[in-house]
């Protein structure tokens, strides 16, 4: 018996679709509605879908489990409301369940962002873990984290026909109100572990982060998209850090311009290498012999 089990919080627009695309595929489908304050619930009942409610947490780690609990299935896929599972992954999901071969799967999952499917090394084939054994797989309660696994793992191929079909952000509004309820917990977790406010991590966090998001995972290949996803996912690594100086309650810090050139040096030179990085990996014959010579040349 295969369970999906969806996780919700106001998202009466997407669920249909995502209750649609494993209508055939599912044994029963359980819903736990995260105190939505819009139609999720009802919707979810008209659709035929077992409903359970769980208190609001702002991330879906945080129901994982107790979602978890109240299938009834052997086997449990999960899915997100913003998500659906197209015909070929349904019918791979289906030989896989059906061999009993393995305990857990990643599934690849394509990202479609502001429109366009992003390809970039961050974005694809961003495994996740939704295709498992009930027992096999239990979620720690912080965001975005990999769960805990017990015995045999299979991969799902990179393909976009046996990818998760994830209708991710649609629009900038919808980032910033997902990157504020995530800085929240990424910033408490981080004054948890120890980590206190530092004034050049507001500097250095968020270069770094736009250095591995354009030029490591290569983001620059996905054009304007690319562009503006490194530049969000650094804003993001910003805010967690000016949330990390707000709970140490604003201190003042003497910061002045030789301080700021002083720690941006660094980001600096390797924005640089990165950039002729990247450079020498698009040429060709002898320019990419000359781009490969001036990476390892100061600037």
């Amino acid at each position: 018996m295969l369970s999906v089990v969806i996780t919700a919080y106001n998202e009466v627009d997407n669920l249909p679709r995502a209750v649609a695309s494993v209508k055939h595929l599912a044994d029963e489908i359980v819903v736990v509605d995260t105190a939505s304050t819009d139609a999720t619930a009802a919707v979810a009942k008209k659709l035929g879908c077992k409903v359970y409610h769980h208190p609001y947490s702002g991330i879906v780690e945080l129901a994982r489990n107790f979602s978890i609990s109240k299938a009834g299935g052997d086997w449990l896929l999960l899915l997100d409301a913003d998500e659906e599972i197209p015909p070929d992954l349904a019918s791979h999901i289906h030989q896989v369940v059906s061999q009993n071969r393995v305990d857990y799967c990643r599934l690849p999952r394509k990202n479609v962002i502001f429109g366009r499917w992003i390809k970039s090394d961050h974005w694809w084939p961003d495994y996740v873990y939704r295709l498992f054994k009930k027992g096999a797989i239990s979620w720690q309660a912080s965001i975005h984290s990999i769960p805990l696994t017990t015995g045999t793992g299979y991969d799902f191929p990179p393909e976009e026909h046996l990818a998760i079909l994830h209708h991710n952000y649609q629009t900038v509004t919808q980032y910033i109100d997902r990157l504020n309820r995530y800085t929240d917990f990424q910033s408490r977790e981080l004054f948890s572990s120890g980590v206190r406010f530092v004034w050049s991590d507001v500097v250095t966090k968020p270069f770094a982060e736009f250095l591995s998001q354009y030029f490591s995972r290569r983001g620059y290949q996905e054009g304007l998209h690319g562009l503006v996803l490194s530049l969000l996912q650094s804003f993001s690594q910003l805010i967690v850090y000016l949330k990390l100086w707000q709970q140490a309650e604003f201190p003042p810090v003497p910061v002045t311009p030789s301080k700021l050139v002083s720690v941006s040096s660094a980001p600096g030179r390797e924005f640089w290498w990165w950039y002729k990085e990247s450079r020498a990996a698009s040429a060709t014959g002898l320019s990419r012999w000359w781009w490969q010579l001036r990476r390892r040349l100061p600037l």
